[in-house]
Formats: structure tokens, C-alpha cells, sequence
């Protein structure tokens, strides 16, 4: 089967400085067409909104295209097609009951494809409103295990839409270069073929607890470190002064690409994990359920689950592994073992199942549940096998195949199968 990858590179532009302008103009009329459309699209709460891009183009493109003489017409299409998509994830939002408003655009952001931009791997040559401007990559001096090296100049890799940006504080352009490749990876047609690794997502103690018994990762450790932020920038706010403000912004922006990097390792190792227990899928609970799980810093924590989870599925996609999600009820009060559902089960980091007397740690009885939850869904979603074979799903000490009887009762067997032809994975804690 083939897959498509796509990842984003960022690399420094060296702008000749007599074309910075013409970027800027560029970015202006760019600006003032995604804005446009988002004024004219934007229906709410009125009527509804518009969120087809050729109904847009038909009512606007022309107008837009005589009021930023100049511009080249793929960046009207692209600003076009940027308000129509966000005003999509608006109305999506809408939908769910949360607050959300009109798209404003006001920030240095420009879309091209190859028809407004000619990629090479040392440099880009793209459209402005006067005529084309050729920018040279700054690259290291050894790419080699850098994401220059490993896509950027990688020529299985081709280059896809990507966006040019602006810091304003180093005066600095840069290109987010999308670089895609098909793989053929060996993915299940069927469930029989298909193999789980369930992830419990926590706020105290492990950020994530895998299927195998796996603890990666410190969730305290991590909001530690955010009270530490929130802390000082209060502290910034109260202050007030221009160079407070200027401190605040850099805090923050270090203290996100510090996030980002340690749920990079910890979906690494989730990653890692999957293909060591050759799973086929990775299985989280759906975060829009979870809400009431968290609590303090709930911003925060459900953008850190949400960050974690785009990561996996990032990293995952290279190899073929699909990330899906299952509804949560009951997956913590859960008996994995027997079925016995009850909220006295589980007590704070320890599972003691009141019926079986099973006892174990709390997040690895509950990734063993989600793990068993998409073995089932997927299983149901194809007639049984002829051979009688079904879905499985990855444990500590080896692998657990769903019954018939699970499949269609959803009660799970008194005691875990699991089978011997793997080797024993043993638990990893961090």
C-alpha cells in the first residue's frame, strides 16, 4: 500500500535587501485578499457561512484580482482557499458549542505552489508584485541528520504548497518547505491482520502509559515547568514595561518550543514502542471526551494531549502505523481482565478489580482497555474471518487476540490470553 508522507523543514532565505519590499508588498496584497474573503464569507450568525473555495472564487476572484494589481493569480487562489478553509474549522468549531469568531489575517504568512514558486534544493524562486525574486537556502555546513539533510535535500522527496514567513525581531525570511514522498508499506487490509498498541494519556505522574507497560515520559515534570512559566509571566505583566513585554513574549515562545521538543521524545518513544511490538495501529481515547479528566491548567494539558497525539500520528504515518481513537467511558474503572466495571476499582495510581481481585497499576490497566476497545471496533468493522482469525492487540508479555464472544457482547474473557510466539517485552519506567 502507499502512503504519503509530508514533512516541513524551516530554512533561512537569504533575501537580496533591495527585494525585502517586494516581499512585504506581497505579503500586504496577500493579506488583504484573505481578509477580504473572510469578510465577505464570514455569514454568522445571520445565515451560514461560506466555506466552499470555488463559490468564493466565483463571486470575489475577479475583484480581488483588480484591487492587488500585481499580484500573481495563484496568491489570490491561495489566500482565497486559506480564508475558506479556516472559516471550515470555525463552523466545525461552531458546531460543538465553542466561542470562536470572524478569521483576521495580520501576521507575514504567504502560500505558494510550484505555479508561484520554483523550488530547488538550494534555492526558491518566487512570485512577488514585482516580478520574481531568487533566494538562496541557508543551509548548515554538514546537513547531514539535520531536517535539511534528511528532507530538504533529500531527492526522494519533492517539494509540496509551502509558506514563506517573516521575524520581524531578526529581520529574517524563511520558507516552511512541505516535502513529500510516497511509501510502500506493508498496512492491513483486514482486521485479522492488524495489531494494537493502546496509550492512556495522564496529567500527574506519566504523561503516557502504553498497552506493553510501558511509563513515558513526566507529566509533573511538565507542569512543574509550566507553574514555572505561568509564575514569571505574571510576574512580567505586572511589571508593564516595554521591556517586560518584550521578556514575556521570548519566555513564551521558549517555553512552547521546549514543550513541543519533550512531547517530540515522549512520541518517539511511543512510536518506537508500536513498531517494536509490530503494531499496525496506535490507539488513544478521544480527547474531546476527556475534558472532565483534567482540571488545573486545562488549557494547557488538552493542547499537551493534543500536541502529543498530532505528534504520534505524524511520526507513525512514515511507517505505515494508522493512530486511531475510542471512546473513553470506562476505560480507568474497567477490569481488563474480567470485565467488571466499577468506580471503587480503581483507587488514585492503583486498579484492585473488586470481583477477580486483579491488581495492577491504574494507567496500564486502562491502556490495555483502549487498546482492546479498537481491536474490537475494528474487528466489527468487517465480517469475521473465514479461518476464524480476529484482531489483536499488543501487551506486556506478549499479544491478546478478541473473540467472537467479545465481538459480539463486548464482555471481555476471564483471563488474558495471551500468546507465546513473541519475546517478552519488558516494562520501560522514565
Amino acid at each position: 500500500m502507499a502512503w504519503e508522507v509530508t514533512r516541513t523543514v524551516r530554512v533561512r532565505l537569504d533575501v537580496p535587501d533591495d527585494r525585502k519590499s517586494d516581499l512585504h508588498a506581497t505579503n500586504t496584497k496577500f493579506q488583504y485578499c484573505a481578509n477580504r474573503t473572510a469578510e465577505w464569507a464570514w455569514r454568522y450568525p445571520d445565515e451560514d457561512c461560506v466555506t466552499s473555495k470555488s463559490e468564493a472564487e466565483a463571486a470575489i476572484y475577479d475583484e480581488l484580482r483588480h484591487e492587488t494589481d500585481g499580484l500573481h493569480a495563484n496568491l489570490v487562489q491561495k489566500a482565497i482557499k486559506r480564508a475558506t478553509d479556516d472559516i471550515d474549522n470555525c463552523v466545525d468549531r461552531l458546531a460543538e458549542g465553542e466561542n470562536t469568531s470572524k478569521p483576521e489575517y495580520d501576521t507575514f504568512s504567504i502560500v505558494y505552489d510550484k505555479r508561484a514558486a520554483t523550488y530547488y534544493r538550494d534555492k526558491v524562486s518566487l512570485a512577488t508584485v514585482n516580478g520574481r525574486v531568487e533566494c538562496k537556502y541557508d543551509l548548515p555546513d554538514d546537513p547531514d541528520g539535520t531536517p535539511h539533510g534528511e528532507y530538504l535535500l533529500n531527492d526522494d522527496y519533492s517539494f509540496s504548497t509551502s509558506t514563506v514567513h517573516y521575524d520581524s525581531e531578526a529581520d529574517e525570511f524563511y520558507l516552511h518547505a512541505a516535502m513529500e514522498r510516497e511509501l510502500n508499506v506493508s498496512s492491513p487490509e483486514k482486521a485479522e491482520d492488524s495489531r494494537v498498541l493502546g496509550v492512556d494519556c495522564n496529567v500527574d505522574d506519566h504523561i503516557a502509559v502504553t498497552s506493553t507497560d510501558r511509563f513515558v515520559g513526566n507529566a509533573d515534570y511538565l507542569n512543574h515547568k509550566r507553574r514555572e512559566f505561568e509564575k514569571r509571566r505574571a510576574s512580567l505583566q505586572q511589571t508593564g514595561t516595554r521591556s517586560a513585554h518584550l521578556t514575556f513574549q521570548r519566555i513564551g515562545d521558549r517555553f512552547g518550543r521546549w514543550s513541543e521538543d519533550y512531547l517530540h521524545r515522549v512520541s518517539e518513544e511511543i512510536v518506537a514502542e508500536a513498531r517494536r511490538h509490530e503494531c499496525t495501529h496506535i490507539a488513544f481515547e478521544n480527547l474531546e471526551q476527556i475534558c472532565d479528566r483534567i482540571s488545573d491548567g486545562k488549557k494547557f494539558q488538552q493542547w499537551a494531549f493534543n500536541e502529543l497525539q498530532r505528534q504520534v500520528a505524524y511520526k507513525a504515518d512514515e511507517y505505515g502505523i494508522v493512530v486511531d481513537t475510542v471512546e473513553p467511558q470506562y476505560t480507568s474503572q474497567q477490569c481488563s481482565k474480567c470485565g467488571c466495571t466499577l468506580e471503587e476499582n480503581r483507587d488514585g495510581q492503583h486498579f484492585a478489580c473488586l470481583d477477580c481481585s486483579y491488581s495492577v497499576n491504574a494507567d496500564y490497566n486502562a491502556a490495555k482497555n483502549v487498546a482492546r476497545k479498537l481491536a474490537l471496533k475494528l474487528q466489527r468493522g468487517q465480517k469475521s474471518p473465514a479461518g476464524g482469525a480476529f484482531c489483536q492487540y499488543a501487551l506486556k508479555s506478549g499479544i491478546m487476540t478478541v473473540t467472537a464472544t467479545e465481538v459480539a457482547s463486548d464482555t471481555p474473557v476471564s483471563a488474558e490470553r495471551e500468546s507465546t510466539d513473541k519475546p517478552t517485552a519488558s516494562a520501560v519506567g522514565s
